[in-house]
């Protein structure tokens, strides 16, 4: 049997930030092509070697003259200077200007030999006998840019640390640079570790427990986007040789290798027994929520390898994407960004107000996921709330920050790392964050805009078409019963219900449809399942709803009107189902079990089975409602939502536009 390891003295973050920084993962100074330059970042000072410009210039067209002979000149009293040729950018002057004359000159043109400055061409006139009237007076050095007043011989250009924008690439291509030295980018080897692991665009069998792999391509991502080359490697199994064999290649060939998954006390994770082995195991846990089971060391590269002999350095994340791309963006990105020579990027946090109370009290520091919702402020909250709670969340009446609202399904759920727009650090000593407190939000890019419009409640394939036609709408399918606790507490702007729900709530409708539901079963109904009392009275394998799906509220009331014909307890004929209890969260799931033979029928809706091409028994129709927050029925994204209701039209099977809502 493997050893177990235990985690026992967690680092505290402070540490674990100390550790990842004395690792060496800049690879150095490598000379790029200029054409390759953009956004990298110089290792050393550009001197000029040449005036730029190299010679001197009219900086307008007009007349090359000699400054003291317009002298006096002026609309009443020009001074007429003889012609003696013409000077055009890009060819050697072959006039001279002496006094009493002047050359035609176009723009970035070489001053002629004698001249010192242009009279522009607009106060100028010519003369019969082709002389030029100069109708204005310049002083030497008019309109005229001398050699090196751009950039001098000699003079530092730019210097080491810059990052090379098209402004910059512009003043080396002035000074005739073709190619520059830049700091190198840390190469980077990913290792995503787990034998349930499939690459995305490969078969996947859910049967044997596989899932795809979200975290080689979200943390190359990551890596990109620091400054670092990302490099991607085979998946590693839970095997020690097999694990070893990858890593240690990873090791040779890039500055810093990640791993993720395999680093927890579990007997199977062995990662860290192969740092241990084949390099130095510096940390083993951090005291954070989530990211626990994170690792830090160096690893030797394989024997004979081609790189140097030098140990690589090495991070290994948690296997479940949100904790690993949390631990990632927090510890790791810092330390890429410093070995491209990246400054920490602009600022991108703003300071709002919790929405709801959150509690914890495990003793790490927490990287809470959330949700920003502008255009509401925790007075507005408050007022859609009920008793103790909306006094509690009303805070500063007048404020009028973003809320802020925990995202957080579980670190392995992936749907949170589109779901929130950035983390609040809770410390590990609060015991929970108050309605109505000030949080600071870490978000995830200076670029993160928070949604328009806020949704909670049924998930409806209507409604998803619906959606399409907002900016930026953001909706949370967690039920109709969820969703109309949600709205009772004052959070989003709007709830969607479906069937027989709860509707004390001060919410108006704002419109709505119906839809058919009923029993989905295979194509050709070989189980001849005809209606409810199939499921109760027959051994039929039967895939259900969560308790809060509007769907699963139609069956209950179903069931109840069974129960009362037949003049039986309802629990009587709940217990007869076989799968009643068990439900599924998404409302394409049961449909799902069923066309995949594991299922004799499954709670849908007819559009479900008509999409899936599977039969349908129907049970009837249900109402769904979009029910608004009364404290935000005023804003934009109200405002937009209830002008595409209004053109809004369904071509669902089983559905029908609700006129009277």
């Amino acid at each position: 049997m493997s050893e177990r390891r235990e985690f026992r003295d967690l680092a505290d973050p402070e540490r674990a930030h100390d550790l990842i920084g004395s690792l060496d993962v800049g690879p150095g100074v490598e000379t790029v092509p200029l054409r390759e330059a953009r956004d990298r970042v110089l290792a050393e000072r550009v001197d000029a070697d040449l005036d730029v410009p190299g010679f001197d210039r009219a900086s307008m067209d007009g007349y090359a003259v000699r400054g003291r002979d317009t002298f006096g000149a002026g609309e009443a009293d020009p001074v007429a200077l003889d012609l003696v040729g013409e000077v055009h950018a890009g060819v050697e002057p072959d006039v001279t200007v002496e006094a009493g004359t002047c050359a035609e000159i176009s723009t970035g043109a070489v001053m002629p030999p004698g001249a010192d400055a242009v009279v522009m061409v607009e106060e100028t006139d010519e003369t019969d006998d082709g002389s030029i009237l100069m109708r204005t007076a310049v002083a030497p050095g008019d309109n005229v840019m001398l050699a090196g007043a751009d950039v001098a011989a000699g003079s530092r250009a730019l210097g080491p640390g810059t990052r090379l924008t098209p402004r910059e690439i512009g003043l080396l291509s002035a000074l005739g640079r073709d190619e520059v030295p830049v700091r190198a980018r840390p190469t980077v080897g990913i290792v995503s570790t787990g034998d349930e692991l499939v690459r995305p665009g490969d078969a996947l069998d859910s049967a044997r427990g596989e899932i795809y792999d979200v975290n080689s391509y979200t943390i190359a991502a990551g890596v990109e986007e620091a400054g670092g080359e990302p490099r991607l490697y085979p998946h590693a199994g839970d095997d020690y040789d097999e694990m070893e064999r990858i890593l240690r290649q990873a090791a040779d060939e890039c500055d810093l290798v990640l791993s993720s998954g395999s680093t927890s006390a579990s007997a199977v994770d062995v990662i860290y027994r192969v740092i241990e082995d084949r390099g130095e195991l510096l940390l083993h846990g951090v005291a954070v929520k989530p990211g626990k089971p994170m690792l830090v060391g160096r690893l030797d590269p394989a024997d004979g390898g081609e790189g140097d002999d030098s140990p690589s350095a090495y991070v290994g994340l948690p296997g479940y994407p949100v904790s690993a791309l949390t631990i990632f963006r927090t510890f790791v990105a810092p330390a890429i960004r410093e070995a491209a020579g990246l400054p920490e990027p602009r600022t991108a946090t703003v300071t709002g107000r919790m929405a709801v109370q959150e509690r914890y009290s495990e003793g790490r520091t927490r990287l809470m996921p959330v949700g920003l919702l502008e255009g509401a402020s925790v007075a507005e909250t408050a007022e859609s709330a009920a008793g103790d709670t909306a006094e509690t969340a009303a805070g500063d009446a007048g404020d009028d920050a973003p809320l802020v609202y925990p995202v957080d399904k579980g670190s392995g759920a992936t749907t949170s790392l589109v779901e929130a727009d950035g983390i609040v650090e809770v410390p590990a000593d609060t015991d929970y964050l108050e309605a109505g407190e000030e949080v600071e939000v870490r978000l995830f890019s200076p670029d993160v805009r928070p949604p328009t419009l806020l949704g909670v409640g049924e998930d409806d394939p209507a409604l998803s078409r619906l959606l399409d036609r907002l900016e930026r709408p953001r909706y949370l399918p967690v039920g109709s019963r969820e969703g109309l606790r949600r709205l009772r507490d004052g959070l989003p702007d709007l709830a969607v219900t479906a069937g027989p729900v709860d509707r004390d709530v001060d919410a108006p409708v704002i419109g709505g449809w119906t839809r058919e539901w009923g029993l989905v079963v295979p194509a050709d109904n070989p189980a001849d399942v005809t209606g409810l009392a199939d499921l109760v009275d027959r051994e039929l394998r039967f895939v259900n709803r969560d308790t809060n799906s509007g769907l699963r509220a139609s069956l209950a009331a179903a069931v109840d009107d069974l129960a009362d014909e037949r003049g039986v307890d309802r629990h009587d004929l709940v217990e007869a189902v076989d799968g009643f209890e068990l439900g599924t969260k998404a409302h394409e799931s049961p449909a799902r079990k069923v066309a995949a033979g594991e299922a004799d029928a499954g709670l849908g809706l007819r559009a479900t089975a008509d999409r899936l091409g599977l039969g349908f028994v129907s049970l009837g129709t249900q109402p769904v409602e979009l029910r608004v927050n009364p404290a935000r029925r005023g804003g934009d994204g109200v405002a937009d939502l209830e002008a595409a209701l209004a053109e809004f039209a369904i071509d669902l099977p089983g559905y029908a536009i609700d006129g009277d809502a």
